[in-house]
């Protein structure tokens, strides 16, 4: 548990330093080649829900289904029968990604997004892509391995 706390930490900051570093150093709808055809950086803000859905007037509702989410995957990090590194891995993405957007929405009111890949239309941020790889990670888990790891409280069977 100690190490998802310090990979989600690590992710957030990752998440709000970049932010930070776009804000200061690019105008609103700039946008700089990075990776020529392949990544720029270009400065939105988006005040919706993933890939720019929703709008402001759902802003407390993100706010409010990112908290519950995050609280129930953290919850499940620490009560769950089962200690599985790919549910962690998973949990810890999602939960860094939900914050790290959710520290823009509280203070801004606006997600700051930048990362223009040219084969995935939506502008993205760290975050973003936390949450993208954290619930294909927790996909993967559920169809593959939930239910097949061992359990703690399970009791062995005896042969007699």
């Amino acid at each position: 548990m100690i190490i998802a706390i310090i990979v989600a930490v690590v992710l957030v900051a990752f998440d709000q330093i970049t932010k930070y570093l776009i804000v200061q150093n690019m105008e609103l709808g700039e946008s700089v080649p990075v990776i020529p055809g392949l990544l720029d950086f270009t400065y939105t803000h988006n005040d919706g829900m993933a890939f720019g859905l929703g709008s402001e007037s759902f802003r407390w509702i993100f706010i409010a289904v990112t908290l519950l989410v995050c609280g129930i995957l953290i919850y499940m990090m620490t009560k769950s029968d089962f200690k599985s590194k790919l549910y962690y891995a998973a949990a810890t993405c999602i939960v860094a990604g939900g914050i790290g957007n959710l520290i823009d929405r509280v203070l801004n009111g606006y997600v700051v997004d930048f990362l223009a890949l040219s084969f995935f239309p939506p502008v993205c941020n760290i975050a973003d892509y936390c949450v993208t790889i954290g619930t294909v990670l927790l996909l993967v888990f559920i169809v593959f391995y939930y239910g097949k790891t061992k359990k703690v409280s399970e009791p062995t069977e005896k042969s007699n």
